[in-house]
């Protein structure tokens, strides 16, 4: 157990390399209960979201989940995060280490006739993510799992608990994350893994979920992304939709998509047996850059990671070296993202 935004969070229960693998052959469950939960209602919740993030919002449907960076004036992340839209209200999927940060944020941009709460406190978060997530999750709700397209929900019952499932996940693979009240947190847990082990279902900490993310191109706040680091070079660009909606940095990541960024985010796997971690030096004859992330990856069996380089720096297939501790270690640029699940 480690100390994480204020809650003791488990970083592994049997261990991280049969946790992620778990994940990636059968299933694993994860408690993210720490996350954080903003709900807006009130007739212009929409446009108020809409105005806060870069993604499109008010093209969003009932059911509908959209990732997107939130983004100061000078272009920086405030943080990225999960928007939900509900028929009566939206919610914002927050991370937990800037929960008091992200609400004085949003509380002090909302414009025009909406409501702000913040529901963390109120709402419990449970992922179950992996190739046999569906099939145990259909064991346990009427509602037709199949129908949920990704980046969707619906409202129902699982396992007894009022819920709202959502196909979403930070793994790489298909999965459901469930939004449930703190008190039916510990008894559809218990539920989940009593129905779920047989089949392969396993616990999994803060670690697997690391290198799940990393392995399938997922950034961290805090580490990839942050107040210093714009969508646009963070391979974010996307999620940046310069429609007839003003948003909050719009003009300067306008800029920054005509005139180009000074540096990018570019992935890195290892030729050898050394393991990347952030801040290492990303070596072309001379630093061309540094991680941000670095792991072992369980599924490719060596040293991963992300990081940024200058504009004009290494591309994917370019041979690189990583300084670990003085000594430099082959690396290659690769594409992004280094895992995809294979689709039915």
């Amino acid at each position: 157990m480690v100390p994480f935004a204020g809650f003791s969070m488990p970083l592994q229960y049997a261990g991280i390399i049969d946790e992620h693998r778990a994940v990636r052959q059968a299933m694993g469950i994860f408690d993210l209960s720490h996350m954080g939960e903003f709900r807006l209602t009130g007739p212009d919740a929409v446009a108020a979201v809409d105005l806060l993030v870069t993604n499109d919002v008010r093209g969003m449907e009932t059911g509908q989940v959209k990732y997107t960076p939130m983004c100061y004036p000078d272009g920086g992340i405030v943080d990225d995060i999960l928007v939900y839209r509900y028929a009566d209200r939206m919610m914002l999927v927050v991370n937990a280490a800037n929960i008091d940060k992200d609400l004085d944020w949003v509380r002090g941009h909302v414009e025009g006739d909406v409501v702000l709460d913040d529901v963390s406190d109120d709402t419990a978060l449970i992922a179950v993510q992996g190739p046999k997530a569906e099939a145990l999750l259909q064991q346990l709700t009427d509602l037709e799992l199949n129908s949920i397209p990704y980046y969707h929900f619906a409202e129902g019952e699982v396992g007894g608990v009022r819920a709202t499932i959502s196909r979403t996940g930070y793994t790489g693979e298909d999965g459901f994350e469930l939004y449930v009240a703190p008190e039916d947190t510990a008894p559809l847990w218990r539920r989940l893994l009593e129905q779920g082990e047989p089949d392969g279902l396993r616990r999994a900490g803060l670690g697997a979920r690391d290198t799940l993310r990393l392995e399938a191109g997922y950034m961290l706040y805090g580490n990839d992304i942050d107040h210093t680091t714009s969508p646009l070079e963070a391979g974010l660009g996307w999620t940046v939709k310069f429609g007839e909606n003003d948003f909050v940095g719009r003009g300067v990541l306008e800029g920054q998509k005509a005139r180009g960024t000074p540096r990018r985010m570019v992935a890195i796997a290892m030729e050898g047996r050394a393991i990347p971690r952030p801040h290492y030096p990303i070596v072309r004859g001379e630093p061309v850059g540094s991680l941000t992330s670095g792991t072992f990856s369980p599924t490719f069996e060596r040293g991963i990671g992300l990081g940024y380089v200058a504009a004009s720096g290494p591309r994917p297939g370019d041979d690189i070296e990583i300084e670990i501790r003085g000594q430099r270690h082959a690396a290659q640029v690769v594409k992004k993202p280094m895992y995809r699940r294979e689709r039915s």
